[in-house]
């Protein structure tokens, strides 16, 4: 009876030992994130002004997906955000108290079937210092394992990269960036629609002076850049310099000193070809305008490109037609 309650216990032992030293399996793991809620962004607390951010583990493989889950996040998480410079944001205070000091972390493990999809929502605030606006690519890292270290020396699964923009904090010199309708002061949104319709709103914007909706699917950034000098200074200043630029441009723009073909007003237009593929489209549209005795008739081209599903013009050429 003992000799069988010795082998037993020397089994149950190696069982314990054999079990402790497999891996956790995360073939098949695929990992993405999405915004979550997305709308207008801005600098500041992440309580008040949060930037929801869902995070996807989907078991692409054939066989059961296995991986530890930290009941606190930033154990199984992590962010990086860099500018237009290329530069990496820093992290916050609190994520990095948290990263430096000696806990023990507790976790517990997920399993997934095939074709199954585990997610959460993080605030990327609670990770990454925001601080400034500006134009940034968000990317995350997800350790199966868990995360042991302050960098990304763990083992770890990267996810998609995401674009956003951070809008200065609504004030005095903040309020003009952000889109408002003249007529009801609500906060314009660009919308999903197909390219022909963006050149229509823009162009109807036009004829009723509603600059906001005018500006609303222009890329200005990227028509700053079509000219080589402006791009040139553009590309040296600092993010609220780049800002600056760029009210600065609207400005002209309303005031016809700058791209004075786009800015004039339609008295009838008629979208002639559309013609896009998933990232990049070219609306041909022939514009009419109204003189004392005469009418022009031009041919315009709008280039647009999509992002985020949005379309929006970042450069334009202009055909003369003659007069009727």
């Amino acid at each position: 009876m003992k000799k069988n309650l010795t082998v037993l216990l020397v089994f149950c032992f190696f069982i314990t030992v054999f079990a402790q030293q497999i891996p956790v399996n995360s073939s098949g793991l695929q990992f993405s994130i999405n915004f979550y809620d997305r709308h207008i962004y801005y600098p500041g607390d992440g309580n008040s002004e949060p930037i929801l951010v869902r995070v996807s583990i989907t078991n692409s493989g054939a066989s059961t997906l296995r991986f530890k889950m930290a009941d606190e996040h930033s154990f199984s998480l992590d962010f990086s955000v860099i500018d237009t410079k290329n530069r990496f944001v820093k992290h916050s205070r609190d994520w990095l108290r948290k990263q430096n000091s000696n806990r023990k972390i507790y976790f517990r493990e997920v399993s997934l079937e095939p074709g199954e999809t585990y997610s959460f929502i993080e605030n990327l605030k609670d990770y990454i210092h925001l601080e400034l606006p500006g134009v940034y690519i968000l990317q995350s890292n997800f350790f199966p394992e868990l995360k042991h270290s302050p960098d990304a020396s763990d083992f770890h699964n990267t996810s998609n990269r995401l674009s956003f923009e951070v809008k200065p904090a609504p004030g005095p010199a903040g309020l003009g960036s952000i889109p408002v309708s003249e007529n009801t002061g609500e906060v314009l949104e660009a919308q999903m629609i197909p390219p022909d319709q963006v050149i229509t709103y823009i162009l109807a914007a036009r004829q009723k002076s509603r600059w906001e909706q005018f500006f609303l699917y222009l890329d200005i950034e990227r028509m700053i850049e079509r000219n080589p000098a402006r791009n040139k200074q553009y590309k040296a200043e600092s993010e609220m310099g780049r800002y600056r630029m760029i009210e600065n441009f609207r400005h002209e723009l309303r005031q016809a000193r700058i791209e004075k073909d786009i800015v004039a007003i339609p008295v009838d237009f008629e979208i002639e070809r559309t013609t896009y593929t998933g990232t990049e489209a070219e609306v041909r549209v022939i514009e009419w305008f109204a003189y004392k005795d005469f009418r022009e008739k031009k041919r315009f081209t709008y280039y647009l490109s999509s992002r985020d599903g949005i379309w929006t013009v970042y450069d334009y050429v202009v055909e003369n037609l003659g007069t009727e």
